[in-house]
């Protein structure tokens, strides 16, 4: 084996050395760029990450996911997800012939801290509940922390004394983007029979008032409490054991050649986002395309179409899993006493209300 002449090695230390000091990491425009050094004209057969990786983190963490490119002798690594706030870069460059990495770190930009999250939106909307409500629903306006709801969710009597035991205990329902949470209210309360609801009562006691308030600590997505707390009186009322009957359902029909809003009206106030994908208008041709709208404490159902309404027959086609407050489908009652009788076969899903536009 041919060895290096100590001359041979201070020239290659001294090369190497020069590479170091030549070589620089920027980052510019959310892409992390190296300069002072010629990339060869192809991709190494390892890839360019062996060259030149960026890490996320401390500790022994793979490289981010991006696309290299080769600009003005440049290379350049695209992240693949967007530069993320109050997070820790870690940019390595090997140079050639196994020398000693070159590292910069750099920092995510600042995190805003700036509160935003509130409770926009509450159902049941009204102020009478039935002693039977089975689900709470709450829309946040930004994305919120999980595993906070009780801690922060209260319900107090009428002498500002807090209820034990109203919700069922932990459980938390979200949707994809944490921005709308379904409690559900003890069943073991709310069905007859039951040793909670014979020894508690319902969690919702007809003629009292109440007050759910919710908690201004709690904390967004991103770490950040909300702007503000929420608060909202409400009045126990009289318990729904029936299945809603479609039958008892008031259509008002619009007019030929306009836009005007189909309305249908309830008894009593229905499971607002049920409503929202439950019901839909059909014709001859299929579905009609429209905006759906839920005014009146969840009692009443409107649609407007896209297109102005011609003449002719249509159907409002509803699935029988649709429920009011208590939990009731079309279906079914959600507390079904021994003693009724429950049909054993359901021979369709959906139930039909015909109606005209003339």
């Amino acid at each position: 084996m041919r060895r290096l002449s100590l001359t041979a090695i201070a020239v290659l230390l001294t090369g190497m050395a020069a590479v170091a000091d030549s070589v620089s990491i920027q980052l510019e425009a959310g892409a992390f760029r190296v300069t002072g050094w010629s990339p060869p004209r192809s991709e190494p057969a390892k890839g360019w990450s062996s060259v030149f990786a960026v890490y996320a983190g401390a500790g022994d963490v793979p490289p981010l996911l991006g696309r290299y490119t080769v600009e003005s002798g440049s290379l350049i690594f695209h992240l693949q997800f967007p530069f993320a706030a109050g997070v820790h870069y870690r940019a390595v460059f090997h140079p050639a012939g196994g020398g000693t990495p070159i590292e910069k770190t750099f920092e995510g930009p600042p995190r805003d801290l700036t509160p935003t999250a509130r409770v926009e939106q509450i159902f049941p909307s009204g102020d009478v509940l039935p002693s039977n409500q089975l689900r709470l629903y709450i829309y946040f306006s930004a994305p919120m922390s999980r595993g906070e709801a009780a801690a922060r969710i209260h319900f107090l009597d009428d002498k500002g004394k807090e209820l034990p035991g109203v919700l069922l205990p932990g459980e938390e329902l979200w949707d994809p983007n944490y921005r709308r949470l379904t409690m559900t209210f003890d069943p073991g309360r709310i069905k007859r029979g039951l040793t909670s609801n014979e020894a508690m009562g319902p969690p919702i006691t007809e003629g009292k008032r109440f007050t759910l308030t919710i908690d201004r600590d709690w904390n967004d997505a991103r770490g950040v409490r909300m702007t503000e707390g929420f608060r909202r009186n409400f009045r126990g009322g009289p318990s729904i054991r029936k299945s809603p009957d479609p039958k008892q359902w008031r259509v008002t029909t619009p007019k030929p050649g306009t836009t005007e809003a189909l309305a249908l009206e309830f008894p009593v106030a229905m499971n607002y986002p049920l409503l929202q994908r439950m019901i839909k208008v059909t014709d001859a041709r299929g579905n009609v395309g429209g905006t759906i709208s839920v005014d009146k404490a969840e009692t009443e159902w409107r649609f407007t179409p896209q297109e102005p309404w011609k003449t002719g027959d249509y159907k409002l086609l509803i699935d029988k899993g649709l429920e009011d407050g208590a939990g009731n489908s079309i279906e079914q009652p959600f507390d079904i006493d021994v003693f009724d009788h429950v049909t054993e076969h359901i021979t369709s899903k959906t139930v039909t209300l015909p109606f005209a536009v003339r």
